[in-house]
C-alpha cells in the first residue's frame, strides 16, 4: 500500500463512523407501530370521504334550487307577457267608457233677482270597439226634480255611432240636431254671457234634441256636412204660446210621432279659428196632425277666433206655411246677434270681456211692433280654462205691453 494512501484511512473511516451513527439512532418501526400508524392513516381517509360526501350533496341540493329558481322566474316572465298582451290586445270594459260632467250655478240680480243651481249634466260614453260608440248626456235642472218642483231631469242624448270610413258616421238614437253654434257645445266654459243668448233659445230651442238616423263626416278637408231625419215639433196651436217654436219641443217623451223632419247642415273650416256654418230644416207639420202647419228653418252663423280678438254672429228664421200662424203673425220667427270680444292673459287664468246685440221676434209675421231687443255687456274670468266666473248686465228694449227685464247677472260654471 502506498505510503499516502495509508495516511488517509484514519480520516475515512472517520468519515464512515459519522454516517453510520444516525442509522443506528432511527430504529424501523415494529409490526405493531405499522399496524397503529395504518390504521390512523384509515381514520383520516374516513373523515375526509364524509366530508367529500356531504360537500357533494350540498353542491346538488344547491343545483336543484337553482334549476327551481330559474323555472318560476321563466314562469313569471310568460305569465307577464300574457298579462302585457291580454291589455293591449282586449282592454276591459272600464279602460273603454268614459264620464265627464259641467254645471252651473246663476244669480240673476234686478226684478229677476233669484239664485238658481241651472244645470248639472252628467256624460256617460263608451267605445264597443275602435268603430262603433255610444254618447249619452243626462242632466238635472234648476237643482230639486219631481213633481211641485221646478225642476227636471232630463237625457239629452242616448245614441250609437258606427264608423262607415274614415270621414263618415252614422248616428242613431237620441241626439242634439245640427243647428246653430251652441245647441251642441254649450258647456259654461265656451261661450260668453251667465245665460245663452236669447237668439238661441227663443227662435233656436235650445237646447233641441230628437230621435232619428243621420249621418255625418267630411266631404274634404274643412268640409262637414250633417244630415239627420228625426223626430218633429208639436208647438201648441191655441193659447199665448201658440205656434211658438220654444214651446213645441216634444224632449222624446212619449212623443206623438205623425209627421217628422229632415236637417241638413254644411260647415266650412279651411282656416284655424273659422267656422262659417247653414243649416236648413224641413218639418212636414210642427203641430203633429193638428192644424196642418209644415215649417222651414234656416240658420247661417259664423264663429271666428284670431289671437285675442273674437267675433260670433249668428241669423235664424222660421217661416210656418198655414192659416192660423198667420193670423197669429207667427208665420214667421226670427233673430239675430253679433257678438264681439276681446280675451287677454293674466298671471293667473286668462280673462275676456265681450259686448253682444240681440234682436228676436216671434211674431215677425205681424204688422204690429213685437221685436224684443237686448244688450249684453260683461266679461268671463277662466282660473282655469275648464272652470269659468261670469259677470254680465243685460239691458232690454221690450214691443208694447211686454215686461222689459233689465238685470245683473253672475254665473260659475265647470266642465271636465
Amino acid at each position: 500500500m502506498p505510503k499516502n494512501h495509508r495516511a488517509l484511512l484514519p480520516s475515512v473511516g472517520l468519515a464512515l463512523a459519522t454516517l453510520a451513527t444516525p442509522t443506528l439512532a432511527q430504529e424501523p418501526p415494529s409490526q405493531k407501530e405499522m399496524w397503529q400508524i395504518l390504521q390512523e392513516q384509515r381514520e383520516q381517509i374516513r373523515v375526509l370521504q364524509e366530508r367529500l360526501d356531504q360537500t357533494t350533496r350540498k353542491v346538488e341540493t344547491t343545483e336543484k334550487k337553482i334549476e327551481a329558481t330559474e323555472e318560476r322566474v321563466e314562469a313569471t316572465g310568460a305569465m307577464v307577457e300574457k298579462v302585457r298582451e291580454t291589455r293591449s290586445d282586449t282592454p276591459g270594459w272600464w279602460q273603454r267608457t268614459r264620464v265627464g260632467a259641467y254645471g252651473e250655478l246663476h244669480y240673476n240680480g234686478g226684478k229677476k233677482d233669484e239664485i238658481d243651481l241651472h244645470r248639472f249634466v252628467m256624460f256617460l260614453n263608451h267605445d264597443f270597439t275602435d268603430r262603433i260608440r255610444f254618447f249619452s248626456e243626462m242632466e238635472i235642472e234648476h237643482g230639486v226634480a219631481g213633481e211641485g218642483q221646478n225642476g227636471e231631469v232630463e237625457l239629452e242624448q242616448a245614441y250609437l255611432q258606427f264608423d262607415l270610413s274614415d270621414r263618415h258616421r252614422a248616428n242613431l238614437g237620441l241626439q242634439l240636431i245640427p243647428v246653430g253654434i251652441l245647441n251642441e257645445t254649450h258647456e259654461p266654459t265656451t261661450f260668453f254671457g251667465v245665460e245663452r243668448n236669447p237668439i238661441e233659445t227663443n227662435i233656436l230651442p235650445t237646447t233641441w234634441w230628437e230621435a232619428g238616423a243621420g249621418l255625418n263626416g267630411e266631404i274634404q278637408e274643412g268640409i262637414g256636412y250633417d244630415v239627420l231625419f228625426h223626430s218633429g215639433l208639436a208647438t201648441p196651436t191655441t193659447g199665448a204660446n201658440a205656434f211658438k217654436i220654444r214651446n213645441g219641443r216634444q224632449k222624446v217623451s212619449e212623443a206623438p210621432a205623425k209627421d217628422g223632419a229632415v236637417t241638413g247642415r254644411l260647415r266650412w273650416t279651411g282656416l284655424p279659428g273659422v267656422e262659417i256654418g247653414v243649416t236648413g230644416q224641413y218639418q212636414m207639420d210642427v203641430t203633429q196632425d193638428v192644424s196642418d202647419t209644415d215649417a222651414t228653418l234656416f240658420e247661417a252663423h259664423t264663429n271666428l277666433r284670431q289671437g285675442p280678438w273674437g267675433l260670433r254672429a249668428l241669423y235664424a228664421r222660421w217661416d210656418l206655411n198655414g192659416p192660423e200662424p198667420e193670423v197669429l203673425g207667427r208665420d214667421v220667427q226670427q233673430g239675430w246677434y253679433i257678438e264681439p270680444s276681446y280675451r287677454f292673459r293674466m298671471r293667473i287664468g286668462e280673462v275676456g270681456i265681450f259686448a253682444r246685440y240681440n234682436e228676436w221676434d216671434n211674431n215677425a209675421g205681424s204688422s204690429l211692433d213685437t221685436k224684443f231687443q237686448q244688450i249684453d255687456v260683461g266679461l268671463n274670468y277662466w282660473p282655469h280654462e275648464n272652470v269659468v266666473i261670469k259677470m254680465d248686465f243685460q239691458v232690454q228694449d221690450s214691443p208694447a205691453g211686454q215686461t222689459e227685464d233689465d238685470r245683473v247677472n253672475l254665473g260659475l260654471g265647470y266642465q271636465f
